[in-house]
């Protein structure tokens, strides 16, 4: 296997973990998480690379444990691993439903 070969290799290890990464970072954020203009992409892109480190290591993991890549039972935790922090994320970052809508003006009902 040439360079080439080995860079493509490479590429097609990590980009699961990528993908799914992306795909939730914006979920993980929620609506409001992404408004202020600087901060929310920082924002986005914190959590993106938190997701993606742990997809990484899912991957890693699985390779060391079955001997090669593209096992199906690795991507099945990359999954549940990405998916179960990204929840956990949300919850840590989003306000509980109903948080700050009433203000100081507005008397409860």
């Amino acid at each position: 296997m040439g360079i080439w070969g080995f860079v493509l290799h490479l590429g097609n290890f990590v980009l699961p973990a990528l993908v799914v990464a992306a795909l939730l970072s914006p979920g993980v954020l929620g609506r409001g998480g992404l408004t202020p203009p600087g901060a929310g992409l920082r924002r986005l892109l914190r959590t993106w690379a938190l997701l993606a480190a742990a997809g990484l290591a899912v991957l890693a993991a699985g390779l060391a444990w079955f001997g090669r890549d593209g096992k199906m039972a690795t991507y099945a935790v990359l999954v549940l691993a990405v998916g179960s922090l990204a929840w956990w994320l949300q919850r840590r970052h989003l306000p509980p439903a109903g948080a700050g809508r009433r203000g100081k003006d507005r008397p409860a009902r």
